[in-house]
């Protein structure tokens, strides 16, 4: 399973570029160019005491937004992409209101073009962390303090997370293939990598730091499947030399936009991540919504 997973972002990129290649690239526009999406999706449920049916009544929202500011003059190329997600849910009779999606992130590219090609000598920084806190919840007894008895249960929630704890920041030269602004691809073999969180989780029984120096690829693509239906495609891949280089951490992003009109639009996102410094094993996220969007800066898009 973990194969497959691995293996399916990197089919799906070497379909694309093939697809490309048929298709001819447009010259970029020189000077600053900003555009992006706002997105704003709801759910809600509700059941009466009557219902049979089984069911809670709930509500959620997620708010999303993404803006490309990129630059380019004559040789010189620089993207920069800012990413937001952030989703609450609450459950009716459950004491608190649950974080379901929580991701900030920005990538900045910057490539000097080498010979009239698509080929740039490039220096490249990531960054990712999270906007609000993030809890475990656990079921405790409550107990009756005169007799001692066990009268229920209640949730408790521990605090794990919050902004910038953890935060992860990779910088490093490399090579640029960019075809056009929907598609391209960045190799940076010396990539120094950082990660930032809190003392009070360092100092927990078994850690240890670690040392990251390795070699990374970032990979962007954006297609359109049929009219008013685009696949954006994000992958990013790290293997660390000073430590288990064979252990290649794995983050990709896949989202299905459907339009609806100008200001409605459908979703789906899949993300998943493997890094074995976090969890050995695969983190799965799923987005499916229906909601408003509005689009930053449309008329630069034409």
């Amino acid at each position: 399973m973990k194969k497959l997973l691995f293996v399916l972002p990197l089919l799906l990129f070497a379909q694309i570029s093939f697809a490309q290649d048929d298709e001819e690239s447009d010259e970029p526009k020189q000077g600053w160019l900003g555009t992006g999406t706002f997105s704003l999706l709801f759910n809600q449920a509700a059941f009466n005491a009557e219902w049979q049916g089984g069911g809670t009544s709930n509500y959620a929202g997620n708010a999303t937004i993404s803006y490309n500011l990129n630059y380019n003059k004559g040789n010189f190329t620089w993207d920069n992409t800012f990413l937001g997600d952030f989703g609450l849910t609450k459950v009716k009779d459950d004491k608190y209101v649950r974080k379901t999606n929580d991701r900030l992130e920005l990538n900045s590219v910057a490539g000097w073009e080498i010979n009239n090609s698509n080929w740039y000598y490039s220096f490249f920084a990531n960054f990712r962390t999270q906007f609000a806190k993030g809890y475990e919840y656990a079921e405790v007894d409550v107990v009756d303090e005169t007799t001692g008895d066990v009268v229920g249960t209640e949730t408790v929630r521990t605090e794990t997370t919050h902004f910038m704890s953890p935060g992860y920041l990779q910088v490093g030269p490399g090579i640029l293939w960019k075809k056009n602004e929907n598609f391209k691809v960045n190799f940076a073999p010396a990539t120094a990598r950082f990660i930032f969180v809190d003392n009070k989780f360092t100092t927990v029984e078994g850690y240890e730091d670690g040392d990251y120096f390795g070699a990374s690829i970032s990979a962007y693509a954006n297609f359109d499947i049929v009219e008013n239906v685009s696949f954006e495609n994000m992958l990013n891949l790290y293997s660390n030399y000073l430590e288990d280089p064979q252990n290649v951490d794995l983050d990709y992003t896949g989202k299905l936009n459907m339009k609806v009109n100008d200001y409605l639009s459908a979703n789906f996102i899949f993300q998943t991540i493997y890094d074995d410094n976090a969890v050995r094993a695969f983190q799965v996220r799923e987005v499916l919504g229906v909601g408003f969007t509005y689009k930053i800066n449309p008329q630069e898009e034409e």
